[in-house]
C-alpha cells in the first residue's frame, strides 16, 4: 500500500457508451477532462463546483464526488476522514448522454483510494463504480480509457481495453431535460431472437472497425436493434440532427449513451467541428438550442496527477 497522502488531485474523462449495437457494454473515452483536488482538512466535508453545474451540484458529503471517496473509506473499513475539501472543475456537461456521472464516481473513487494509501486496485474500484452507477460501460471507459469491453460474470466484472487510431468525434449536446432513468425505463423488457442476433453480430464489427481505423466498415455496423429507435423518440429534433450529420460526411451516427446528445463518427479532425455544427444548426431548426463538440478518442483513462 501507498503512503497516505493529505492531498491529491483526479482527472477523469469524459465517456461515449453503447456505440450503436453495443447496448450497456461498450465505452469510449473522450478527450474532456473533469479535475477534482482533495484535501484533508477543515471539518465535515465540503465541495466547490466550478464550471458545468456550479450553483446547483451539491456542496456536502451528498455530492457524487464526495459519495464515491467516502465510499472507498467504507469499503476498507476506515472512518470517514474529519475534514475532507473537494474542488470539482466540471468541464463534461450534465446529464448529456456523456458520463458525466461516471467521471464524478471515478474521480471520486480514486481520490479516495489515493488519500489511503492505494488500499483498492482497478479492478475492485470498477466494482465499486458500477455499483454506484448501476451499469459498467461509462465508468470502465473512465477508469481504464481507450475502448472498453465489458461484461458480467457472475459476481465478477470482465472488462478488455483496446487501444483505437485516432478517432475524432463531433457531438450535439441539445438543451433538454434529460434522465437516463426516463430513457431507461421506455426500453422493452423483452426482444425478439432476430433483434437480438442482429446486434450481437455487429459489435465485434464495431469494435474491430474502431481498432483499425476503418471508418467505411463502422458506417456499415453502428445499427441497432434495441434500444435506439425508442431512445430518438424522446429527443426532440434527433432525427433531422442526425440526418444531417450523414449528410455532412459523417461515418457513423449514434445517440451517445441513453442521449440526448447524438455522437457522430469522423476520419479527420477537421470534419468533426463541421459535423457537430451541422447537428447543432439541425437541432435550433426544431427549435433546440444545441452546443457543438468536435472531440477526440482518449487512450488514457482517470488519472492521479503527480
Amino acid at each position: 500500500m501507498a503512503e497516505l497522502r493529505k492531498r491529491c488531485v483526479v482527472r477523469a474523462p469524459a465517456t461515449t457508451a453503447n456505440l450503436g449495437p453495443g447496448f450497456d457494454c461498450l465505452g469510449l473515452a473522450l478527450d474532456l477532462w473533469n479535475e477534482a483536488r482533495f484535501a484533508l482538512e477543515g471539518e465535515g466535508v465540503a465541495v466547490a463546483v466550478t464550471g458545468e453545474g456550479a450553483g446547483c451540484l451539491p456542496a456536502d458529503e451528498s455530492n457524487l464526488v464526495a459519495r464515491a471517496a467516502l465510499r472507498v473509506y467504507a469499503e476498507v473499513g476506515e472512518a470517514p476522514p474529519g475534514g475532507l475539501r473537494i474542488e470539482c472543475t466540471v468541464r463534461v456537461p450534465l446529464s448529456s448522454g456523456l458520463g458525466s456521472s461516471s467521471s464524478a464516481i471515478v474521480a471520486g473513487l480514486l481520490g479516495g483510494n489515493e488519500l489511503l494509501g492505494r488500499p483498492l486496485g482497478r479492478d475492485r474500484l470498477l466494482e465499486l463504480a458500477a455499483g454506484l452507477e448501476g451499469h459498467p460501460d461509462n465508468v470502465a471507459a473512465a477508469l481504464f480509457g481507450g475502448l472498453t469491453i465489458v461484461v458480467q460474470k457472475s459476481e465478477r466484472l470482465l472488462t478488455k481495453k483496446i487501444l483505437v487510431p485516432e478517432v475524432y468525434v463531433a457531438l450535439a449536446v441539445p438543451e433538454l431535460p434529460f434522465s437516463t432513468d426516463a430513457a431507461r425505463a421506455g426500453l422493452p423488457t423483452e426482444v425478439t431472437m432476430r433483434d437480438a442476433v442482429f446486434n450481437m453480430g455487429r459489435i465485434p464489427l464495431v469494435v474491430e472497425a474502431l481498432r483499425t481505423g476503418d471508418f467505411e466498415l463502422l458506417g456499415q455496423v453502428m445499427d441497432d436493434r434495441l434500444h435506439q429507435a425508442n431512445r430518438l423518440r424522446l429527443i426532440p429534433g434527433g432525427r433531422t440532427a442526425w440526418e444531417a450529420a450523414q449528410r455532412s460526411g459523417a461515418a457513423a451516427v449514434a445517440i451517445s449513451g441513453s442521449g440526448p446528445s447524438l455522437i457522430a463518427f469522423v476520419s479527420l479532425a477537421t470534419e468533426a467541428g463541421v459535423v457537430a455544427r451541422a447537428m447543432a444548426e439541425a437541432f435550433a431548426a426544431e427549435g433546440v438550442p444545441a452546443r457543438p463538440l468536435g472531440l477526440a478518442a482518449s487512450s488514457a483513462g482517470a488519472t492521479v496527477l503527480p
